[in-house]
């Protein structure tokens, strides 16, 4: 594993757009506190200041990343899917295994497809190497579920990242649920409408690989994560962590073919000098394979 801190720029990938993991459950978009000023953020408003988080969650790379509910669609954001898209007759949809604790939790929840039509899965398969404790197995903390039907309006079938060149990428991260500032944290003042996405990005400071042969305790790998610094620390505008609701989002890395995805939100923290960890996509690239031939990898 190598560490580093230094800052790349996004505005490559984005100009043609108009230490071991704490266990706790990844929350919701958490901002710098300046951009969220100046979106309109204030006391009183503190909902107002995610303007440009959800411009950019709405662009259409992103579109792929779906939220989840428990009661039949009237309220959103209790976790986030990311759709791979229809094979067989059927959409593939890629989330945190924290989530779907039981072997049929599948059943318990309501998927929001890009079109806004309401799916329901029918089988869920998580991964071996995840035993819920997020401390050693963030790196497996994936879910591969089976929806009843093809998913539409999420355009092409999205990539994901295979490579090994995560390490100090500049990224995008999606997902849905709480919202917070970096010098309060994830506050209920803070959230938006039920069901409205957000995106931060960040850079990839630690990737860390897959242990071999996974410990039977202890950290097994395969996880990457990123920081939310502040401003003066040489933080991007709209730069960020994941929160609440976003367990399960994806992060997003452009690569020569397009963006692609390298990793799921499986846990962090919600303030300044906390990070948000992500289940290395590249490491489970056998597992995904072996369940749904003829995923999209790159790198």
């Amino acid at each position: 594993m190598i560490v580093t801190r230094r800052r790349h720029l996004l505005a490559a990938g984005l100009a043609g757009l108009s230490a071991l993991p704490v266990a706790r459950p990844a929350g919701a978009v958490i901002v710098l506190d300046r951009t969220w000023r100046a979106e309109g953020g204030r006391p009183g408003r503190e909902s107002e200041g995610f303007r440009a988080h959800e411009a950019l969650a709405n662009q259409s790379p992103f579109a792929p990343v779906i939220p989840l509910s428990t009661d039949g669609g009237e309220d959103w954001g209790i976790g986030s899917v990311t759709w791979l898209g229809n094979y067989g007759g059927n959409a593939w949809v890629l989330s945190a295994s924290h989530l779907f604790t039981r072997d049929d939790s599948v059943f318990d929840y309501t998927f929001r497809a890009p079109d806004g039509t309401l799916c329901k899965g029918d089988r869920q398969i998580r991964h071996p190497l995840f035993n819920g404790n997020n401390d050693e197995t963030t790196g497996y903390d994936v879910v591969l579920l089976r929806l009843r039907g093809p998913m539409n309006g999420g355009g092409p079938a999205p990539l994901l990242y295979g490579g090994t060149r995560e390490q100090g990428a500049p990224v995008v991260m999606v997902g849905y649920g709480a919202r917070g500032i970096g010098s309060i944290g994830e506050n209920d003042a803070y959230d938006g409408p039920s069901g409205a996405k957000a995106a931060a990005t960040n850079v990839i400071d630690e990737a860390m690989d897959r242990v071999q042969p996974p410990p039977r305790t202890g950290d097994r790998g395969n996880w990457l994560s990123v920081t939310l610094r502040r401003e003066t620390e040489g933080a991007g505008r709209l730069d960020g962590l994941l929160g609440s609701g976003d367990s399960g989002g994806s992060l997003w890395m452009q690569t020569p073919a397009g963006w692609a995805i390298v990793g799921v939100n499986a846990n962090g923290g919600d303030r300044y000098g906390d990070s948000s960890y992500f289940a290395r996509v590249s490491g489970l690239r056998p597992w995904l394979t072996s369940h749904v031939p003829g995923l999209r990898f790159v790198g």
